[in-house]
């Protein structure tokens, strides 16, 4: 019990820019979900804690996590975690990569998850989930050749597991600190501590939990025809339509170059309003600055760099 309280109170620091709903305070749906998530995870996971605030979205992005992830049907846990964290490398989610590849250090092994970590799947000495990482880590993109390693029947649970971590590694990197385990371990730190968690973690890896457990948290409704009516005014929907048109799944950066790039009236704000000052554009042509980033898509992008932390030579600063 002591233990359980210990790691709750450092699984609430580790959660930014909101206040969580302790799980003491929790009421109604928060309760519910924090009740469901302990249950089958062995405690509330920092990415379930930071949507606590809105309760209807802490229900549906357990109900994203819970049903694909953690339900074992056509498709084994061993491989959902690799799928995880091949998603979590792709979108540069330390938090999320140290997560899911500890799930993976009891069943896939060391060896197979630390590839996994240092982005190098081709050395991965099990066939099966190596081509699971490699399709995982590129299957946003439209035009990539990776086959598809898996059956008609397994796709839902796949494909739900990579829409699942391409919304929650988001917002872990934005609503979470930068990394789940403390920089400055060791490798050999490292591989020790996710050996001790993995196998701490194994009984809830190898369970299965019954299917549909978390959909009535959220009462039946149908989609909506333009849920970004409700959001966006109809040039700024145009902007973003015309821009996912043309994307095909690459980096993009923090930059916002391609919004400040518009008409006033789409960045702007209501008439009778006064427009707030625009930074400086940013010069994409210098050699400081090669990915056309902004000062804040600087300072993310070098405190999320990839690090390989299978290696001892290099440094993780």
């Amino acid at each position: 019990m002591v233990i359980r309280r210990v790691v709750a109170s450092v699984a609430q620091r580790q959660v930014r820019h909101v206040r969580p709903v302790s799980e003491q305070s929790a009421l109604g749906t928060v309760a519910t979900v924090y009740a469901q998530c302990a249950e089958e995870m062995r405690l509330v996971i920092p990415p379930v804690l930071l949507h606590s605030p809105a309760p209807e979205t802490l229900s549906a992005c357990w109900m994203l996590m819970r049903e694909p992830l953690l339900v074992m049907g056509a498709v084994e846990r061993v491989a959902k975690e690799a799928v995880a964290a091949g998603v979590s490398v792709a979108n540069i989610c330390p938090y999320c990569v140290d997560m899911h590849s500890t799930g993976l250090y009891p069943q896939a092994g060391e060896h197979d998850a630390d590839a996994v970590v240092a982005d190098r799947p081709q050395t991965m000495t099990d066939p099966r989930l190596r081509a699971l990482v490699e399709w995982a880590r590129s299957a946003h993109l439209p035009d990539a050749p990776t086959p598809v390693p898996f059956t008609e029947a397994q796709r839902p649970e796949l494909v739900g597991v990579v829409v699942a971590f391409h919304y929650l590694t988001r917002m872990v990197n934005v609503f979470l600190t930068s990394f789940l385990l403390p920089p400055g371990l060791t490798p050999a730190a490292r591989r020790r501590f996710k050996h001790l968690v993995g196998r701490q973690l194994d009984p809830t890896l190898r369970a299965a939990p019954a299917p549909g457990r978390s959909l009535p948290l959220l009462p039946a409704a149908a989609l909506p025809a333009d849920a970004g009516e409700r959001c966006l005014s109809a040039p700024v929907r145009q902007l973003v339509e015309e821009q996912l048109a043309s994307w095909r799944g690459e980096e993009t950066g923090l930059a916002r170059q391609w919004c400040e790039d518009q008409p006033v009236d789409l960045i702007g704000v209501q008439p009778g309003h006064a427009l707030t000052t625009r930074r400086p554009a940013v010069d994409r042509s210098s050699p400081h600055n090669p990915n056309g980033l902004d000062d804040a898509g600087r300072r993310f992008h070098k405190r999320h760099a990839r690090v390989d932390h299978t290696r001892p030579s290099r440094r993780v600063t």
